[in-house]
This record gives C-alpha cells, structure tokens and sequence, in this order.
C-alpha cells in the first residue's frame, strides 16, 4: 500500500452503520473485560468455585473481541476485508501469547484455546450482524 492510496483511504473513511455497530461491540466487549476483571474473577478466586478456567481467561477471550471488533471498526471496508481482519487480529493475538515466553511469562495452553474460541465467536458474530461475505 503506497503512501498516495493510504492518505486516500483515511480521507474517505467514513462512519458507516457497520462501522457504527462494530465500534459499539468492541466497546461493550472492553466495558464487559474490566468488570470481569474487576469484579467476577476476584468473587471466583475468593470463593474458590471452579467456572471451567473462565476466570482465569478472561482476558484473552474478551480481549479478542475487544481487539477484533475495534480493528474491524477502524480498519474495515466490507465484508470480505473484515472477515480477513478477524482472522488476522485472531492469529496475532495467537501468536503474541506464543511469545510470551519472550517477556519472561509462561505459555498458557487454555489462554490459547480461550483465543481460538474467541475468534470463531466474532466470525459467527460478525457473520450474525452483518451476514455472509
């Protein structure tokens, strides 16, 4: 993507219905990981209730979606390049917990299967929204 055509396509963007809608999600899926976070994982640990390790993924599940829906937001032009994005943002979330190691943390198995889930969730999601490509 040369200079010329990328200055083109952020002098067009606009806020479109999708746009709108996908922003609205990614958001609402933010709001929804910190209160999580905030208030959800600490009444699971203090309690000691096993809810399936959704506690302790919550941040790579609801972050996917956070990630995806926002980049979709911003980046997106149709259906075809948005469904192209949400498996791209998907993998890379994929590969940033592969390379935890690299940041002195260990890998966490089920944080990547939390991922993988997340990421068919915002296609079928996204497909439920806006239908097929």
């Amino acid at each position: 993507m040369s200079i010329d055509k990328l200055k083109s396509e952020m002098a067009h963007w606009t806020l479109s219905k999708r746009r709108l809608i996908n922003i609205i999600v990614g958001i609402s899926a933010l709001l929804l990981t910190e209160a999580a976070r905030t208030y959800y994982r600490p009444f699971i640990y203090a309690h000691h209730i096993y809810d399936f390790h959704i506690a302790d993924t919550l941040g790579n599940s609801l972050g996917t979606v956070t990630t995806v829906f926002i980049f979709v937001a911003l980046l997106g032009r149709d259906n075809a390049r948005d469904y192209f994005l949400i498996r791209t943002v998907t993998i890379s979330v994929l590969v940033f917990e592969v390379m935890h190691p690299l940041l002195g943390k260990p890998i966490d198995p089920l944080d990547m299967v939390a991922t993988v889930l997340a990421g068919v969730f915002c296609e079928g999601f996204y497909r439920l929204l806006h239908g097929r490509p």
